[in-house]
């Protein structure tokens, strides 16, 4: 059976839109930095697209994504504008603000500042986009709902796009682009609690263990031990706003008592776990 890259991501870490804005854009429009990211469906163009000194030039029905928070601004045609369907995305943990999560969610941390993407490109997404501008542009009950979860599945299917086509080169996400890091990977997100060694994930992978690392450090950016410290202190993180307590968050991501969890929380985050959530 072959290995699912994102259930086990997504299970713990989710990505939600909201619509924003629906119809079209006239002239110029400003995107401040509010705090989240944002994906813009283009149904109609042109549409020229700025933001940190770049400009974008957008003639055919597009895609564009902003993971992480990025003033842009749209500039169209005054009169007739820009037909577009517009979310913020707030990526969070297991319920908590995306305030705080952002910084060490695994997907949000892995992606590009900026994709664009024209919408036949993108495998599989017609129906559900046919759907997301009929009820988009219409004024139905239940409307904002509607369009809330077809825009949660348009960003799943960019993500599954994004690993498929090699466009993410660093980052977890670039790991679990690759056909023998990803069994690993997958293996960590799923048993975080599991005693893992460099040997036991590299057998994993299917590769030596010099191998192993050297790839590993290449795409992740980091050592498998490193990812999987900071994969399991970001699920406690997501423990301790949900309430548990510290000894059960420690069995749960594969320390021995709340003593050691204490530890490796204060080595990464540079706080203790309860100081940490009353920020």
């Amino acid at each position: 059976m072959a290995v699912d890259r994102l259930q086990g991501l997504l299970s713990r870490f989710s990505v939600s839109a909201r619509l924003f804005h629906s119809g079209p854009l006239c002239g110029i429009n400003d995107f401040a930095d509010n705090g989240m990211g944002q994906l813009h469906l283009v149904r109609r163009g042109p549409l020229e697209v700025h933001h940190a000194g770049e400009v974008v030039e957008v003639r055919e029905p597009s895609l564009l994504f902003y993971p992480r928070p990025l003033a842009h601004r749209f500039v169209s045609d005054e009169r007739v504008g820009a037909d577009m369907a517009c979310a913020n995305l707030a990526f969070s943990s297991g319920g908590s603000a995306a305030a705080r999560s952002d910084a060490h969610h695994p997907i949000a941390r892995s992606l590009p500042r900026f994709v664009c993407l024209p919408l036949a490109a993108l495998p599989g997404a017609a129906p559900v986009l046919d759907v997301l501008f009929d009820e988009a542009f219409a004024q139905r009950c239940g409307r904002q709902v509607v369009v809330d979860r077809l825009f949660d599945a348009i960003v799943v299917l960019l993500l599954r796009h994004l690993l498929d086509s090699g466009h993410i080169t660093q980052g977890p996400l670039a790991g679990l682009g690759h056909p023998q890091l990803a069994k690993a990977i997958v293996a960590m997100h799923e048993e975080p609690a599991v005693s893992w060694t460099l040997e036991t994930l590299a057998g994993r992978a299917g590769m030596s263990r010099s191998r192993f690392a050297e790839v590993f450090a290449q795409l992740v950016g980091e050592t498998p031990a490193a990812y999987l410290a900071q994969y399991r202190i970001t699920i406690a993180q997501q423990a301790l706003l949900s309430g548990k307590g510290l000894e059960r968050i420690a069995q749960e991501v594969g320390y021995g008592s709340a003593a050691a969890l204490s530890r490796a929380f204060s080595a990464l985050c540079g706080t203790s776990p309860r100081r940490w959530k009353c920020k």
